[in-house]
């Protein structure tokens, strides 16, 4: 256990931003789950600018490393070209 106020208050805050961090990335495989199940090239380009934007901010704050990010605009990009 902490011996400090300081280490306290460190558990409290980190558990904050644990959670933060599981809500957004929980928040964005969703949206590429539902993304990956657009069927129409018209529906799946308007959508792709926000989920893009949502990766980046991920990565930005080192919620998910910056090649995994690239790696799923890439998988992304891909699919609207399948389509």
């Amino acid at each position: 256990m902490a011996n400090h106020k300081s280490a306290l208050k460190n558990i409290r805050s980190d558990e904050a931003k644990r959670t933060r961090n599981r809500l957004q990335h929980k928040t964005m495989r969703n949206a590429l789950r539902k993304f990956q199940d657009l069927t129409t090239k018209k529906a799946a380009s308007k959508e792709l600018p926000a989920l893009i934007s949502m990766i980046d901010k991920l990565a930005k704050r080192n919620i998910i490393h910056a090649n995994k990010a690239s790696n799923l605009k890439s998988q992304v990009t891909k699919h609207i070209a399948t389509l």
